[in-house]
């Protein structure tokens, strides 16, 4: 509980010490001395809120309509009405302080991933810097305990890392020499020694906190109708309320019991329950979702989510791990040592996986004069005057070369030299543990259409697609039949579409899909840039997560609007029936947004 908010509980508890002592005081002059305490104790700051916006000329708020209330409940003599609307007003006005600290403390815990400090060796010494002095190519240590400053590549020593910071898992990872890791997980056991591969600026943690920094700016349909809902309600209200004063006691008289009902019309008629509960919905909602390793960038894209019917897919690092194995070599007419020898010239020029894969195993080879990589279709290399071709089936029929297919079922790279075949690679990719599961969970979470779009072969698509239960599949898409693809699945749908990708080939179709969702790990900086919804660990069971909070966030929006607006109309239309008095007044008011915030409050909760 913050200071501002002790104050306030301290106030609100002496004034409801007075305003139960005034019922038991016979004297009545005491007693109005207790009521009139207790009401400002509780009640300066409202009436000091009004006089300052009045002050501004910006009149219509839920302060000037507390002032006006109370105080003409105090002219009409109604002491303890006035006592009892603004005692109960500040209770709910502490409860939703403390409600929307508690589910802005739900993202902000993400800022403690910001490391404080960076340990850069230079010349065999450690010096503790600002993370971002510290360069591309820089050597860190990270000792036990600390965080991880910059993303980087383990260079020597091993340790265990705790990702949940990131990714929401509470199970610790292993780093060792070699390893990829990102900033802002904590190292746990052993001392490590890392490369910076990017500047803090370009960091994951640098990256995370931009995104949750920003992600209130987006706002949903739902918002944006509450904040206009606001601006001409209060107004519309205040005016009726003076009309429902004025106008009918020239007709019928009894101008005081008027005055009476449009106090208590303007008391019921405050849209703090609205204006508080839907925003703090979403707030919570995307806090929800960031305590999972999801990251939302913005309100609007919880709400896409949630009506979304359709998913389509990338293969590679999305549905499978991206880390491709050398699985077969089949020469042909030349040995397996000339095939391994002119695929690692061709692929030492492409950091594509394949090309990791192929350079991995039989070593890398930069002595190319010239080398040209062909969009979705693979790599040609010029060395000593000789041609090196090496990539997909379309690369070949391009260059009119006939090929031999390997009976082994992956990813195949045929090497052609000189206008000649000489071999085929195999590349072998695992399908991730949890995408199955993934699938799965996505129809039964109300996902009605799965569309795998890949630039790998037919051959290998097919597999993998049946292996998850994915309805569709397209293989050995181009870039740009991945967005023409999209587009026509979108204009399909009866429903939002998202693109789950990884690439940056896939920054295209996730910029244009209705929800696209970047793989935050092992996705590139245009993708994640691209994307409206971020999974921190790559996994894709995160999406029907996703899915269900984002659903759950609706629901309790639309209930949140739905009982405020039916309940305020109710009362509304009794108090200017002169049926309904203060009390019902001051719970149509004050209950209502305490029971709107406490249903916003659920969407906080990690598990759906």
């Amino acid at each position: 509980m913050s200071k501002k908010e002790k104050q306030l509980l301290i106030r609100i508890i002496i004034s409801f010490v007075l305003f139960a002592a005034a019922f038991f005081v016979p004297n009545e002059y005491i007693r109005y001395a207790f009521l009139a305490i207790a009401y400002i104790s509780v009640g300066y700051s409202v009436l000091k809120g009004a006089a300052v916006r009045i002050f501004k000329g910006k009149f219509f708020d839920e302060n000037f309509l507390m002032a006006i209330a109370t105080i003409g409940a105090i002219f009409a003599g109604e002491y303890n009405e006035a006592v009892a609307v603004m005692l109960f007003y500040q209770v709910g006005e502490l409860f939703q302080s403390y409600a929307v600290g508690k589910s802005r403390k739900s993202i902000s815990d993400l800022m403690d991933i910001c490391p404080e400090y960076a340990n850069l060796e230079k010349d065999g010494e450690i010096f503790k810097v600002d993370p971002n002095e510290v360069g591309i190519g820089d050597i860190i240590v990270v000792r036990p305990g600390e965080k991880v400053p910059l993303d980087g590549t383990v260079i020597s020593g091993s340790t265990t890392l705790n990702t949940a910071p990131l990714t929401g898992e509470s199970v610790p990872r292993k780093a060792e020499e070699g390893d990829r890791i990102s900033s802002g997980v904590i190292n746990l056991t052993g001392l490590i020694r890392v490369r910076a591969e990017k500047e803090f600026s370009d960091s994951t943690v640098s990256k995370i906190l931009e995104l949750v920094e920003n992600s209130s700016m987006n706002k949903a349909r739902s918002e944006n109708f509450i904040t206009r809902f606001s601006l001409y309600y209060t107004p519309a209200v205040v005016c009726a309320a003076v009309c429902l004063a004025f106008i009918p006691p020239i007709f019928v008289g009894g101008l005081a019991s008027w005055i009476h009902r449009a106090l208590i019309f303007l008391v019921v008629s405050c849209p703090c329950a609205l204006v508080i509960s839907v925003p703090l919905s979403f707030f919570g909602g995307i806090g929800g979702a960031s305590r999972n390793g999801i990251l939302v960038k913005g309100s609007n894209y919880l709400e896409s989510l949630a009506q979304c019917k359709t998913v389509i897919f990338d293969k590679t690092g999305t549905l499978t791990k991206g880390k491709f194995e050398v699985v077969s070599v089949n020469p042909c007419g030349v040995s397996e040592e000339e095939l391994s020898k002119a695929a690692a010239v061709a692929e030492s020029g492409s950091n594509h996986p394949i090309a990791e894969a192929i350079t991995k195993k039989f070593g890398k080879d930069d002595s190319a004069d010239e080398i040209l990589e062909v969009a979705g279709k693979g790599i040609r290399a010029v060395k000593g005057g000789r041609e090196i071709l090496a990539g997909n089936v379309k690369l070949m029929a391009d260059n009119g070369i006939d090929i031999v297919k390997p009976d082994v079922l992956g990813t195949v790279v045929y090497v052609a030299a000189d206008g000649e075949f000489i071999g085929s690679i195999v590349i072998a990719d695992r399908i991730k543990e949890d995408s199955k599961e993934a699938v799965k969970e996505l129809y039964s979470a109300g996902v009605f259409d799965t569309v795998m779009l890949t630039g790998d072969s037919r051959d290998n698509a097919e597999p993998v697609a049946k292996e998850l239960g994915i309805k569709r599949y397209l293989a050995e898409l181009l870039p740009a039949d991945k967005v023409s693809e999209t587009e026509k699945i979108i204009s399909e749908s009866s429903g939002k579409v998202a693109f789950v990708g990884d690439g940056i080939n896939d920054a295209p179709v996730l910029a244009l899909a209705d929800v696209g969702i970047a793989m935050g790990g092992i996705g590139s900086d245009a993708a994640i840039e691209a994307a409206d919804i971020v999974l921190m660990d790559d996994k894709p069971s995160k999406i029907p997560v996703g899915i269900k909070i984002a659903r759950k966030t609706m629901r309790i929006v639309r209930q949140n609007i739905t009982f405020a607006l039916g309940v305020k109309g109710i009362i509304l239309i009794l108090s200017a029936a002169g049926i309904a008095n203060m009390w019902e007044a001051v719970f149509a008011d004050v209950g209502v947004a305490f029971i709107a915030i406490l249903n916003s409050m659920r969407t906080l909760k990690k598990k759906i």
